[in-house]
């Protein structure tokens, strides 16, 4: 390829032959069939592409489909080579040969170095205009994962809300039921009790097991009512105290006749308060254990979410990740949607940098619960992808999304939200952890009255 064949492309009008000599030795001529791909969307522009014959197509994947977004028919039309001004740009559609013709190759180092030496002021305007759009986008996307943090705090909060509270309530509870049971046991010793009466009725006292199964409130009821009168029948003056722990706990009048013949001749309302104080303590302490299980096991969900104490690239299991992603975002669960869990066998673990993956499943989660308007089903499936690596589906029963939604919905800024309310980068940012970072792809399956975001993950993260 010499001068002459770039002197009639019309897009180097305004360079001399010495600089078109520049270009020839800089640049290779690609010859290309019909069919043959010549860069890949997503991948790195490393390279600038001038069609100098033939034509070539430049497709988008949605979804299961393919979308041809432009034709590059006329000698001069170039594409890509944006890494000449930006160290992070791609590729945005694949280049397939339509017709069979040729191309030029230039390497992005190389325009940048051609570009420095003849346009110096060109390439300034240039630079300025990538890192103005490069700033503006950094800022909307910190919005965005402020928004996305907002979100996934107050979802965690409400989850930790109640069982912190409930060990709150409880650990309050114990100083109270301790004393009183300090308080029975002196007055129950004050009095003639044997050794052997207080250690039958400790015997009894841990013959009680938990309340039978299916109880209802209204046999519970029945049950505290038939106590509260054997209690007051046999002069226990704090009956009303007594009756409801008693029947919470299982007892039944049988139990207080036989415990009434052991303390024969001793003082029975102390001996039954120290019960009734002991089995509450029991109670407290076992509701303070899982409150502050439940908190333990929610701060291991953050953890694992955030990744904070783990290698940024890892094997992960990406079921452990949907899973703590759904945790953070219960308080988003309205109570019209029904999550479906179908986690398959056999799904291998992939190599990946797991807390850039739970952005992704954040994401597309969010996206399905504002599409669904409080009811319907969200179902969240992994299994083996053919080829190797894993196959995750985020899908839900919203109005689905119409091609044209389609054919936009991973570019940045897109959103079919309200002003206000979506900046439209959740799917950008997806898009790129998932196609960028590992090398994987994610695409859009949807029809009406459903939508799935079908995300394949190969076995080892590729990152650009």
């Amino acid at each position: 390829m010499g001068v002459q064949d770039l002197r009639a492309v019309a897009l180097f009008d305004g360079l001399t032959d010495g600089q078109l000599g520049e270009l020839a030795a800089a640049g290779s001529e690609v010859g290309f069939a019909a069919g043959e791909e010549l860069f890949v969307e997503g991948r790195p522009a490393e390279a600038w592409w001038v069609l100098l014959d033939g034509s070539v197509s430049l497709v988008r994947r949605v979804g299961h489909d393919e979308t041809v977004l432009a034709e590059m028919r006329s000698p001069g039309q170039w594409a890509g080579g944006f890494r000449a001004w930006d160290p992070h740009g791609v590729y945005l559609a694949t280049g397939r040969g339509a017709v069979p013709g040729r191309m030029l190759r230039v390497p992005a180092t190389a325009l940048r170095a051609l570009a420095d030496a003849w346009f110096p002021f060109g390439v300034h305007l240039i630079q300025g205009l990538v890192g103005t759009v490069r700033r503006i986008e950094s800022v909307a996307r910190q919005r965005e994962s402020l928004v996305a943090l907002g979100t996934l705090a107050a979802g965690f909060a409400h989850e930790i809300n109640n069982p912190a509270a409930a060990a709150t309530r409880a650990a309050a509870a114990l100083g109270d039921t301790s004393a009183a049971l300090l308080a029975a046991l002196s007055r129950l010793t004050a009095g003639p009790v044997t050794a052997e009466q207080l250690a039958g009725l400790d015997a009894l006292r841990r013959e009680i097991g938990p309340p039978p199964p299916g109880l209802g409130a209204l046999a519970l009821a029945d049950r505290e009512d038939a106590l509260s009168d054997w209690l007051a029948e046999h002069g226990v003056a704090r009956g009303w105290l007594i009756a409801p722990q008693f029947a919470a706990a299982g007892v039944d009048v049988g139990w207080c006749e036989r415990a009434a013949a052991l303390l024969a001749g001793a003082p029975l309302e102390p001996g039954l308060e120290w019960v009734a104080a002991s089995l509450t303590l029991g109670s407290l302490l076992t509701e303070v254990q899982e409150s502050t299980r439940r908190v333990s096991d929610l701060i291991g969900v953050i953890r694992s979410y955030s990744q904070l104490d783990r290698a940024a690239l890892q094997w992960v299991d990406v079921a452990e990740g949907l899973e703590s992603t759904l945790v953070m975002l219960a308080g988003r669960l309205p109570p019209g949607v029904t999550v479906v869990r179908d986690y398959g066998a056999g799904v291998p673990r992939v190599e990946a940098y797991a807390g850039e993956l739970n952005q992704v499943w954040t994401h597309l989660v969010d996206n399905a619960l504002d599409a669904m308007g409080g009811s319907g089903t969200l179902r969240v499936s992994t299994r083996p992808a053919p080829g190797g690596g894993v196959l995750v589906e985020i899908a839900d029963t919203g109005p689905g999304m119409s091609a044209a939604v389609r054919a936009h919905a991973f570019e940045p800024f897109y959103t079919t939200k309200p002003v206000g309310e979506g900046t439209g980068l959740g799917l950008d940012v997806s898009w790129r952890i998932v196609v960028e970072r590992h090398g994987g792809d994610i695409a859009i399956d949807s029809e009406p009255g459903r939508t799935e975001l079908q995300v394949r993950l190969p076995p080892r993260a590729v990152s650009t």
